[in-house]
């Protein structure tokens, strides 16, 4: 075990030599060493509330950009193959994308393995152009509606050089809950935002009483593995510990976005200021564009709610606090699209980083009339994601949303007919 750092959220542990532990020689297919000289691991453990395991674990699964750094995917490929690779550079937000290959599973698919292949995966610096790395992963206890001990999400870097006794080196999380309260409420469920957000009303509406059935508590591991060349121990554990800490924040701000609220069922408590149900933001949304512009801003059809017609609206929709720096709060589909961010990113970008200079002097000056009159109208132009590439839309509206006292909440944008140049 390595010293801590003054923090003790994360626990290091090393492995200077894995090859004696498991008896297992360490080799390329070609007669190369396939691993460095030692094995660290990272581990941490944190509590969970009021979000499911499986519904976390699967959100985990199938949204890997969330929480995972390509850079550190790559590095963790890179070092289980034959010849040294020097540390990466952390490059949040560069996944090329993610597909899933099912292997096999278990009859109640209670358990399945399968093959992810992360597409375009670069900026990594060994790297001369970017390339696919595929991960084993082993997933378990992702059903909500069966009771199950703990829920896991295990991975590892695979490669086609590998020889068949060449172990592999996992990483992963699993939670164990602490409680045996199920919710089995919406067994249906899928982990677009829209539906995910859903589950605090359906949820209300099919158990009525959340006091009766008690809050959900479990605890999170998470531990990650890294190989390395023994003359860079000090500089791999401080990557790690960073890289683990990222996680836990991710983890946080998903589990936040998944969990239903307990507030409003409880004596004594109400719903905390500025966080509003997904399904209420929307209904205050749509009004507010409705009072002010005079028009509907969805086109309501069948028995879809709001907030999914919001979701899926083809043109972006994003909100923004009310700060003296407004920063976004929320936005659908199209919005994280365009601005090239992610949920749990979406609130580190600021309103005035996506205009050039001519679009933040435009948007001040025109801004009050947002507060006074409560809405303004852009002229088509041009705004910038956070990866800074330069997006043109064809006109964009701003409005006030008001709550249901009709006090401001925050401002909503809408950008028409968006397409990156």
């Amino acid at each position: 075990m390595l010293e801590s750092d003054g923090v003790d959220d994360v626990t290091l542990l090393v492995n200077s030599s894995p090859g004696k532990m498991m008896d297992i020689n360490f080799s390329y297919s070609n007669g190369f060493p396939s691993m460095g000289n030692a094995v660290l691991c990272a581990k941490a453990s944190m509590l969970l509330q009021n979000v499911l395991p499986a519904i976390l674990l699967r959100f985990l699964r199938e949204h890997r950009s969330e929480w995972a750094d390509s850079g550190i995917d790559a590095y963790s490929a890179a070092a289980v193959k034959a010849g040294p690779c020097s540390l990466p550079v952390p490059q949040g937000g560069s996944f090329g994308g993610q597909v899933i290959l099912p292997l096999a599973h278990t009859i109640e698919h209670e358990e399945f393995m399968e093959v992810v292949k992360l597409e375009n995966v670069g900026h990594y610096q060994d790297m001369i152009m970017p390339s696919d790395i595929f991960l084993l992963q082993l997933c378990t206890g992702v059903d909500e509606n069966a009771v199950s001990t703990c829920a896991e999400l295990i991975f590892a870097p695979i490669d086609g050089s590998f020889s068949e006794d060449s172990p592999i080196i996992p990483s992963g999380f699993r939670i164990i809950p602490l409680d045996s309260g199920m919710d089995a409420s919406s067994p249906n469920r899928t982990l677009d935002l829209a539906s995910t957000l859903e589950v605090g009303a359906a949820g209300n509406r099919a158990t009525g009483d959340k006091s009766s059935r008690g809050s959900t508590k479990s605890v999170m591991t998470i531990a990650f593995q890294f190989v390395y060349e023994m003359q860079l121990q000090e500089n791999v554990a401080i990557m790690a510990r960073q890289y683990v800490r990222s996680i836990i924040a991710s983890v946080q701000r998903v589990a936040l976005a998944l969990s239903p609220s307990f507030f409003g069922s409880h004596a004594g408590l109400g719903s905390p200021p500025g966080t509003p149900e997904a399904q209420t933001l929307a209904r205050w949304i749509c009004q507010s564009y409705r009072c002010y512009m005079g028009d509907e801003l969805l086109k309501h059809e069948g028995s879809e709610s709001i907030l999914k017609l919001l979701w899926h609206h083809t043109d972006a929709v994003l909100c923004c606090s009310l700060k003296a720096l407004p920063v976004f709060t929320f936005a659908n589909q199209a919005g994280l699209d365009m601005l090239e961010t992610t949920l749990v990113s979406l609130q580190d970008i600021s309103l005035e980083k996506i205009f050039d200079e001519n679009g933040r002097k435009t948007l001040f000056a025109e801004f009050p009339q947002v507060m006074q009159q409560g809405f303004m109208c852009l002229q088509g132009g041009i705004c910038l994601s956070s990866m800074g590439r330069p997006v043109s839309y064809e006109r964009a509206v701003a409005w006030k949303v008001v709550n249901d006292e009709e006090n401001a909440h925050c401002i909503c944008f809408t950008f028409i007919n968006w397409s990156f140049v």
